[in-house]
């Protein structure tokens, strides 16, 4: 029944470590607003050259880039769950299916401390991807493709000619009173306030940006698509061997790095500088800033992988792998202390601290978890998090601590 049995494959464990720290680097420096920032936010936080250095950094290099590789992963761990199932003569559809629904669970009490929580979402997009596991290759690229150049986003807004779903404000509109009240229940709100506003606005938020013209669902579905492909695909059993696809790879991401640059800057640059995004050329730009975000994404991996061949390197990268051999552990931890730190209802330091002292408050967290996760998995076989999912997801209580010689 259980696919421990079989050997891990320590770089998926890696760059998943490498995701985490790449999404806590994010929503460190983001204050976890899991939302657009007020009108004074943002200038409080750039007071000095070195703040917004690392604003700019993180925008252009990071913002869901790392989110899209961490989706990516959640598509290649499906494709091994159901591979591993497979081989021992056992459907795992329907116990990958138990299994989002004990994530969205997961996810929901990880939203009510942030509500930009990503479980919640992968548990309701993992469901569509079931389905998939034995359609064609080609039809798993064709549609990760069109969902990669915006037709999520192109049928949303011609129904909708750009309203939202959900709730009837624009959660990215920082002037709006929506934005405002929001982030003073984060700023003086007790840890019930901001429990209270999570557990369903801030689902209906989450929804509008995710499944509304900004499209981002659309997105992480199409990443779900290419794990599936390239776990079918074995590259990660002989990624050592395929020096020149990933080399290719790496070389048509570049090239689709300047083009969609190109896409963006050119609709939005067209559109004008009042105009606003209830227009096809604001869904051109969109789709071509989500281009930008695939290139990059693959230019991390790419170059991750070739890294990861170098054995000094491999070394130094393979420390990653407990890291993210507990990405849940530490996902949902990482959160309940970045809002501890700042919100409210713990020391209130939103808004105050700069992005240079976020920025190092996130590299030292990524620290102490990836350390912490080293010296647990010495004595335990899984995280928390994972040896509980896990053993709801048999229904057996799995024997969490290694056997000691």
């Amino acid at each position: 029944m259980s696919s421990s049995k079989l050997p891990r494959i320590e770089i998926i464990d890696a760059l998943r470590g490498f995701a985490l720290a790449g999404i806590l680097i994010c929503h460190m420096v983001e204050q976890y607003l899991g939302a657009a920032p007020p009108p004074g936010h943002s200038e409080a936080v750039s007071i000095g050259v070195s703040d917004q250095i690392i604003d700019g950094f993180i925008g252009i290099m990071m913002r869901g880039k790392f989110l899209a590789l961490f989706s990516f992963l959640f598509g290649l761990s499906f494709f091994i769950q159901m591979d591993n199932g497979a081989k021992k003569g056992k459907a795992f559809g329907i116990r990958f299916l138990w299994r989002l629904l004990l994530l969205l669970a997961i996810g929901y009490v990880h939203s009510l401390f942030y509500r930009g929580d990503i479980l919640t979402i992968y548990a309701m997009l993992g469901i569509f991807l079931i389905p998939f596991y034995k359609i064609n290759n080609k039809w798993v690229l064709g549609i990760a493709a069109l969902l990669f150049l915006g037709l999520g986003r192109y049928i949303v807004f011609f129904l909708t000619q750009g309203e939202h779903l959900f709730l009837d404000v624009n959660p990215m509109d920082m002037e709006s009173a929506h934005v405002a009240d929001y982030y003073n229940i984060l700023k003086s709100g007790t840890i019930g306030d901001v429990f209270a506003t999570n557990s369903w606005e801030g689902h209906l938020d989450k929804m509008n940006f995710q499944y509304g013209v900004f499209g981002r669902g659309y997105f992480t579905f199409g990443f779900f698509l290419i794990g599936l492909y390239v776990g079918r695909s074995g590259f990660f059993t002989r990624f050592r061997e395929s020096k020149k696809f990933t080399k290719k790879v790496l070389i048509w991401s570049l090239v689709l790095f300047v083009v969609s640059l190109g896409i963006t800057a050119g609709a939005f640059m067209s559109m004008g500088p009042e105009a606003g995004m209830d227009n096809w050329l604001a869904m051109i730009g969109l789709a071509g800033y989500d281009l930008n975000n695939v290139a990059m994404t693959f230019i991390y991996l790419a170059l991750f992988v070739i890294l990861y061949r170098k054995s000094k390197l491999e070394k130094w990268l393979a420390t990653l792998a407990p890291y993210g051999r507990m990405a849940l552990t530490n996902y949902v931890m990482q959160s309940i202390l970045g809002t501890l730190l700042l919100y409210g209802w713990g020391l209130g330091f939103i808004g105050e601290l700069s992005n240079t002292y976020t920025f190092i408050i996130a590299i030292a967290l990524i620290v102490i978890q990836a350390w912490i996760s080293k010296i647990w998995l010495q004595y335990f076989k899984y995280g928390p998090l994972e040896w509980l999912w896990r053993s709801l997801t048999f229904f057996k209580i799995f024997t969490i601590k290694k056997k000691t010689t």
